[in-house]
């Protein structure tokens, strides 16, 4: 397990992270782990769908429950798929911003815990291997959002249609986004993707994010302490990612998904 408070050693980016109180005062502690081994695990650990319902700002319409898993399944033990669909019919438009009309099913997942940076918990780990789709017209991603009110939001795999992940922060000190845009050989096969956040004052964070073990930047999250966030992991379509999509079935699946805390 990594220490409780680490310092980055980096070129550029962030400043380097060090502690200031002595790492005996915490201990860690696993959230998320071995999620994805059946459906009993699965269902413990994750919601089916947006923590919101079922529509977001794709042309995807998210399906999901214990008792259907045509588009989030467990294919073989430890591997977690979701499935997108093209559809023929007319289903009306999504309820979220911008509207656009439903083209497709799909999965979507939200975790029952919450990840929550404050005094008690100023440490996080979130980390995943993902074989993720990147064709124009889909939007894969697995990250962080307000449980309360937006912002904040960390996105932590994000394809938009091509060979590039978008590591996202929302918002810094100005009010912005900050992006990370790293070029990934081949997204369809297994990376990893991470997240390590630490709480550096009493309101904001740092987000350092890695690519199949290597750091490629770091970000400054403001206002993320004292604000519960949902971990999600969803294959929207469209919007963002182009149109028209893929007419076939595209798939996006995870394994070794892994949320950890500090506790002092």
């Amino acid at each position: 397990m990594p220490p409780t408070r680490r310092a980055f050693l980096i070129a550029g980016g962030l400043a380097p992270v060090l502690s200031t109180r002595p790492a005996a005062a915490a201990t860690w502690e696993t959230v998320i782990n071995n999620s994805f081994a059946s459906y009993t695990a699965l269902e413990s650990t994750w919601n089916y769908r947006y923590p919101w319902g079922s529509d977001h700002n794709g042309t995807a319409r998210m399906y999901g429950s214990p008792s259907d898993h045509n588009h989030v399944y467990i294919a073989s033990p430890g591997v977690l798929t979701l499935k997108a669909t093209r559809i023929t019919w007319n289903e009306g438009n999504s309820s979220a911003d911008p509207h656009l009309p439903i083209r497709y099913h799909s999965g979507a997942i939200h975790a029952r815990q919450h990840l929550l940076v404050n005094d008690q918990f100023p440490d996080w780990e979130v980390k995943g291997e993902f074989q993720a789709p990147s064709t124009r017209g889909t939007w894969p991603a697995f990250w962080l959002t307000g449980a309360n009110s937006w912002p904040p939001e960390s996105d932590i795999l994000e394809y938009k249609g091509d060979a590039r992940n978008w590591f996202n922060t929302y918002r810094n000190a100005s009010g912005q986004w900050s992006s990370t845009i790293v070029n990934v050989s081949n997204p369809g096969a297994w990376h990893g993707y991470r997240a390590w956040i630490t709480k550096v004052n009493s309101t904001d964070v740092d987000i350092h994010y890695y690519l199949d073990g290597s750091w490629v930047g770091g970000h400054r999250g403001a206002d993320f302490v004292g604000q519960p966030m949902w971990i999600i992991i969803n294959l929207q379509m469209e919007g963002s990612s182009g149109s028209p999509g893929p007419t076939s079935d595209t798939y996006y699946r995870a394994r070794n998904l892994y949320v950890g805390r500090s506790r002092t």
